[in-house]
C-alpha cells in the first residue's frame, strides 16, 4: 500500500510540475443531442515524440485511463442521451477510456467528479489545490461503483498524426459521433437521444 501510495503521490506530483512547466491549453467538445446542449472538458497531453502505445503500457492493472490530464476529464449533457446500451440522464459525469488490450477501448462515465488535488497532495499550488483530479491508480477500488456507462468504441479512421489528444463530437443523424485521437489513431461512439 505504501508504494502504491507513493507512486501516486509521484504521478501527481510529475503532473503538476507539467502543468506548471508548459500547460497544454484544455479542450472543449460541443454538440446538440435531441435539442440538448452535450459538452466534454478535456486535458489535451502531448505525445511529445512519445508513442501512444508505450503510454497506454504505463497504465495501471485496471487498464483505466483518465482521458486527458490534469483535472479531470468531464461529459456534461443537459437532456438523457443513449451511450451504447446505457441511458444517460442529464447531468455531469467523469470521462474515462478503458483502454483493453488489442486496442479495444471502451468509453466510461461515472458520477464520481474527481478528488481536490488538496486532498492527494499536500504541496498542490494554491491555485490548484480546489481543482478535482481523476482517480489515477485507483478506479476499480475507490469509484467503480459509481459507474453508470462502459461502451465499446470502434476504431475509426485518423486524420493526420495528431500530437495532442483531441475529442471532437459531430454531428450524426439525430445524435453525434464522439471521436477521440491520438498519434495515428482514433476511435469513435456514437451518441444518441434517449429512448
Amino acid at each position: 500500500m505504501k508504494t502504491r501510495t507513493t507512486a501516486l503521490v509521484g504521478i501527481v506530483a510529475l503532473g503538476v510540475a507539467t502543468l506548471a512547466a508548459a500547460e497544454n491549453p484544455r479542450g472543449t467538445a460541443s454538440t446538440t443531442i435531441g435539442g440538448k446542449k452535450v459538452t466534454i472538458d478535456y486535458g489535451r497531453p502531448a505525445l511529445k515524440a512519445r508513442s501512444l502505445e508505450d503510454l497506454m503500457k504505463q497504465l495501471p492493472a485496471d487498464r483505466m485511463w483518465r482521458a486527458g490530464e490534469n483535472q479531470v476529464s468531464t461529459l456534461t449533457t443537459e437532456g438523457a442521451i443513449q451511450v451504447g446500451d446505457k441511458t444517460l440522464p442529464a447531468g455531469k459525469y467523469s470521462l474515462y477510456v478503458h483502454a483493453g488490450e488489442g486496442n479495444h477501448w471502451s468509453l466510461v462515465l461515472n458520477k464520481d467528479l474527481g478528488v481536490p488535488l488538496g486532498q492527494m497532495w499536500a504541496q498542490a499550488p494554491e491555485k490548484m489545490k480546489n481543482e478535482p483530479w481523476p482517480h489515477i491508480m485507483d478506479y476499480t477500488k475507490a469509484i467503480a461503483d459509481k459507474e453508470v456507462a462502459r461502451a465499446k468504441m470502434s476504431a475509426a479512421k485518423a486524420g493526420a498524426p495528431a500530437d495532442l489528444f483531441t475529442i471532437s463530437l459531430a454531428p450524426k443523424g439525430k445524435g453525434a459521433e464522439l471521436t477521440l485521437a491520438w498519434g495515428s489513431q482514433a476511435w469513435s461512439l456514437d451518441l444518441q437521444p434517449a429512448k
